[in-house]
Order: C-alpha cells, then structure tokens, then sequence
C-alpha cells in the first residue's frame, strides 16, 4: 500500500490504536457504517465477505459514523454489541467518525482524494459507502452505498489472484 495511507492511526472500538500499515499485504474493504440505517443489513454481507476471504488476505475494517440521520448515536459499546448481536460481526470496527467536513478523518479525507465520488465529488453520500485498497499499489475504488458486499466478490476475487 502506498505511502500516506498507511501511516493514519485509526482507534478500534476497544481502544486500540491501528493503522492500516498493520494490514499490509491485505487487501482491504474500508466501510463507513451505522446502525439504524436502511443499509444496515449490508453488515450480513460485509461479515460473510470477511469470512470467505479473510485466509486469502481480504480484511474488512468498519468505521462507525453519526453524519448521515444521526443513524448511529451509540457509543463503543453500544455499536459492539449491536453488530455482534444482530449480525454477528466480527471483522474489525473502529471507534465513530466523521467522513466529511473539517472534522473528517484522515483516513477518509485521504480516500476520498484517491477515488472521488460521481462528477469528482470528495464528500461521502450516505452510509455504506465502500472503499475497496489493494495492498501492493494503493488503489482505491470506490462502491456506492448502494452496491451489495456480495456484488465486490470477483474484484475481491481479482485483487487476491
């Protein structure tokens, strides 16, 4: 992975400070989620991507964010045990963010620069928007909040060749 990307330091859940330096070699779906979203049921979807390719080197990362309908107002805790309990999420989530505005984090700031939005927009839409990195070039593409985990399975597939 390239350069800037892999120095951002991300804080899980549980307080651990990560930067996706610690994923090198892996391909990785970075995801900005909620919990009271209409899309909230791609959860399902993430976690079965994460277990049919987390061996071949497909990390999936969750990055909580109350910007789109306050649709995730809990707290680390909260978030937890709402993705354990009702999707049985187990890939790693990362402490709530933003992902626009002055207050966006680095990481995102940073994605969005490399796989901007419809017309070259950087701002994120909605919830579930998906950021697919290879590891050995540091491209990023980006999927709508729109298209289904299960719908990246052949660029998975491609990127893990």
């Amino acid at each position: 992975m390239a350069d800037a990307l892999l120095s951002i330091p991300c804080i899980t859940l549980a307080g651990e400070q990560k930067t996706l330096a610690d994923f090198q070699g892996k391909a990785l779906l970075v995801v900005n989620t909620a919990s009271q979203c209409g899309f909230t049921p791609q959860y399902k979807g993430l976690e079965q991507l994460w277990q049919r390719y987390r061996e071949r080197g497909l990390v999936v990362l969750g990055f909580p964010c109350n910007q789109f309908g306050k649709q995730e107002p809990g707290d680390a805790r909260e978030i937890a045990q709402f993705c354990e309990m009702n999707f049985g999420v187990s890939f790693p989530l990362f402490r709530k963010i933003d992902v626009n505005g002055g207050s966006a984090h680095p990481l995102f700031t940073e994605l969005k620069k490399r796989a901007p939005g419809l017309f070259g927009s950087q701002n994120i839409k909605w919830n579930f928007t998906k950021f697919l990195v290879e590891s050995s070039t540091g491209k990023v593409t980006r999927y709508a909040p729109s298209t289904k985990p299960e719908a990246l399975s052949a660029s998975i597939e491609k990127m893990l060749k």
